[in-house]
């Protein structure tokens, strides 16, 4: 059974390896992260042989979720090394950069025995933690040969993705079974993990772990922009080394506090058109609006840009802007990774993409932390529960078209008084169901008891 997974994997890389070299000269995707992905780790990774703990994180929304463990994983395990592989550039990129206490970053090797091999005679790992549904079969059953514990954390089984999982539960019992500890967002995301084939005793809800990676503001940071002078931005705290890496992106924005701000967040292939369409609309009473469009996915800087441009308006990259000044176009791309969550805070209202399209949806949870009214499309399924917790409680607005995107945008920044409401309880909403923390790191302590105190290796920061 693990022997046709392995030659499937084989014949799917053969199939689309067109495709993937296409995407290495067009994009320089791959290149770089090939030796890494092949198992072969740079050879000052780990030179001391130290047993470590590995998380895995696919890309940059789970990276970011993994800042919620890092403080007290390095507590806990002082002598364990904390190492963080992802699947993306941009993952890759964001981990360099975000994730404190992190002693390594790299890419996640091809899920093939002998690659597999090499990478963990490297890793050597006491624990492995996956975050979300990353679930690889021979991964986790080469963890189960060496003993290593391993913890399936934040876990989801979303709406689209859940029917073929069942359709595989033939073999998935087997793989699940390689899992010691299943920490899943919600009991519907436990339900079906149960019916995939884990067992019941193995599976605990600890609730999502995306509220409590938020940095929450103060209340003063979290208000409305209308109450800032046009050159204030928030101070970073003294006690948090990456605040002001993360809020440098602000001093590109010192926009004025009468000017509404429109954040087309995390916009995927099809969304930026009716984005677009509504913006024109806006400008039509709202003459002086900016629009920050931030794609999701690098390779369509370009193609976003020339979008804009045959649409007429003025636009403009971050990477253009000028520092401590006002972006004077119309429309700016966010042609950078790791900004978008701190530049919510200039924000009027934020519609999240990927929604229009049906690509499953994209995380509420940044603007909502700063207090911003968000509006999101029909195609949530990837956070259907957060979504339909925000919609319960009047936090957020979903539309069903680009047609009603328009119109809803158009009705906000008109109403000030809905955009409060909005983004106060989405705001409580995000204090309210902190927690999950604590609960995961008491099921993975049942896995990897907690180091006694002794001598404490230090740590570095990965830049």
């Amino acid at each position: 059974m693990y022997a046709v997974y392995s030659v499937l994997i084989v014949l799917f890389f053969l199939v689309v390896s067109p495709y993937l070299l296409y995407q290495a000269i067009r994009y320089r995707k791959y290149i770089v992260s090939l030796p890494q992905r092949m198992g072969y780790l740079p050879v000052s990774f780990n030179l001391d042989g130290d047993e470590s703990i590995w998380i895995h994180a696919v890309s940059v929304g789970e990276v970011l979720t993994v800042r919620a463990l890092l403080p007290q994983l390095r507590e806990r395990y002082p002598r364990l090394r904390l190492f963080v592989s992802t699947t993306t550039m941009a993952g890759q990129q964001v981990a360099k950069s975000n994730l404190p206490f992190v002693d390594e970053v790299f890419y996640f090797p091809f899920d093939l025995g002998f690659i597999l091999n090499r990478t963990m005679r490297l890793v050597r790992p006491r624990l492995f933690i996956m975050m979300e549904t990353e679930i690889w079969p021979n991964l986790l059953r080469a963890c189960r040969r060496e003993g290593v514990k391993t913890a399936l954390v934040n876990g989801r089984i979303s709406n689209r993705s859940f029917p073929r999982y069942r359709l595989a539960r033939f073999f998935f019992r087997h793989v699940l079974a390689d899992v010691d500890r299943f920490c899943m967002q919600s009991e519907e995301s436990a339900r079906r993990i149960i019916a995939m084939g884990a067992a019941r005793e193995r599976v605990i809800v600890t609730g999502s772990l995306k509220f409590d990676s938020l940095d929450v503001p103060a209340a003063s940071d979290a208000s409305s922009r209308s109450s800032f002078p046009p050159s204030f931005v928030p101070a970073p705290s003294v006690h948090d080394v990456h605040h002001r890496g993360r809020t440098r992106v602000l001093r590109y924005f010192r926009i004025g506090p009468t000017r509404p701000v429109v954040i087309a967040a995390s916009t995927l292939k099809g969304e930026d058109e009716h984005v677009l369409e509504a913006f024109q609309r806006i400008r039509a009473t709202l003459t002086t609006a900016l629009l920050i469009i931030a794609p999701r996915k690098p390779e369509r800087f370009d193609d976003v840009e020339r979008l804009v441009r045959r649409a007429g308006w003025k636009v403009a990259r971050r990477t253009e802007l000028r520092v401590d000044a006002e972006p004077r176009h119309d429309v700016v791309i966010l042609d950078t990774i790791g900004e978008l969550a701190p530049l919510f805070q200039v924000a009027t209202v934020v519609f999240v993409g990927g929604s229009l399209v049906d690509a499953g949806g994209h995380n509420i949870l940044e603007p909502a932390v700063f207090g911003k009214p968000i509006v999101f499309g029909p195609h949530m399924d990837n956070f259907a529960e957060i979504a339909r917790t925000f919609l319960d409680n009047g936090a957020a607005i979903q539309v069903r078209s680009g047609r009603e995107l328009e119109s809803t945008l158009l009705e906000l920044l008109g109403d000030p008084v809905r955009r409060a409401s909005l983004g106060a309880a989405a705001r409580a909403l995000v204090e309210a169901n902190r927690g999950a923390r604590g609960k995961t790191l008491a099921a993975l302590a049942e896995l990897l008891p907690r180091e006694s105190p002794g001598n404490v290796r230090p740590f570095r920061i990965v830049h």
